[in-house]
């Protein structure tokens, strides 16, 4: 793993293979390796990937008070200036779907794609009012409880049942290693609202849907597919929250397919034209 400086805040991150630009951003519990192992290994073949630890996540320090989204995106633009990452495909999962649509809200010249997987407009803008307050208000009182009742509490709303126990255990570790700082902040980032984004993404969008997520349900995702125009909907049968633990190979074959037909992301040129609209079901689990 190494790192980077940004702005005072050391970075952490991984980084393997060669090719286009490809950044992963993890949700507010996690981190690059435990979130995001299975991409780092099959698509390295054919993209540089790269996979940070977000500021109050695994091995990266943790931010200032009152950071919020905007200090996320501006760190995460900081974050691609000192890799040379110009203009990469980013995607994120869950809270890190959210900061890729704060990152082009704020940077819209950085990324060239999109991959938006569990994704959130932020709560306060994907979710209705009572539940985004309440996930809010739940998320920094876990903050105070420690990592064993933070796993009890989330970890049952993460995957499908019938996930690999593997799968759940190393996700689960990571979850139990969270700093409380750091998941307090990016609880409050979360909590926030990008729907005025969403009419303004110019680059290919996939969004990708697992059918037993229960934290991010299917109007989530229908929502984000409507307003961001010629956004491509890929829904993994039998995957939950992190479809890209529980359905690997389904998964990567759908961000392949999609970035393959986008157009290269620098370290190449600029990006490719916008995606089909439609909705694509990926019928294997992987």
């Amino acid at each position: 793993m190494d790192r980077v400086d940004v702005d005072g805040l050391s970075i952490a991150y991984e980084r393997v293979g060669e090719g286009p630009a490809l950044v992963l951003l993890h949700g507010f519990v996690g981190d690059a390796r435990s979130t995001w192992r299975r991409q780092l290994e099959a698509l390295a073949d054919e993209f540089t990937v790269v996979a940070w630890d977000a500021p109050g996540a695994g091995r990266s320090d943790d931010p200032p008070e009152g950071f919020g989204m905007a200090g996320y995106a501006d760190t995460l633009a900081g974050f691609l200036d000192r890799l040379g990452l110009h203009r990469p495909h980013v995607a994120g999962v869950s809270f890190g779907g959210a900061l890729a649509l704060a990152l082009l809200g704020r940077h819209p010249d950085l990324p060239a794609t999109l991959v938006l997987t569990s994704a959130y407009a932020g709560w306060v803008g994907s979710l209705p009012a009572e539940v985004a307050r309440r996930r809010l208000e739940d998320s920094l009182a876990l903050a105070e409880s420690g990592g064993e009742e933070l796993e009890a509490a989330l970890m049952p709303t993460m995957f499908a049942p019938g996930t690999p126990r593997a799968v759940v255990e190393e996700f689960a570790a990571a979850v139990r290693a969270s700093h409380p700082d750091g998941f307090r902040s990016m609880a409050r980032a979360s909590a926030t609202d990008l729907r005025e984004v969403l009419p303004r993404v110019h680059v290919p969008t996939l969004v990708v849907h697992g059918d037993r997520d229960t934290r991010a349900p299917r109007t989530v995702a229908d929502h984000l597919h409507a307003a961001i125009a010629g956004s491509t909907l890929t829904v993994l049968p039998g995957a939950g929250h992190l479809c890209q633990l529980e359905a690997p190979v389904a998964y990567n074959r759908a961000v392949r397919t999609f970035l393959r037909s986008a157009g290269p992301a620098q370290s190449g040129g600029a990006s490719g034209t916008a995606s089909t609209a439609g909705s694509t079901p990926v019928s294997s689990p992987g």
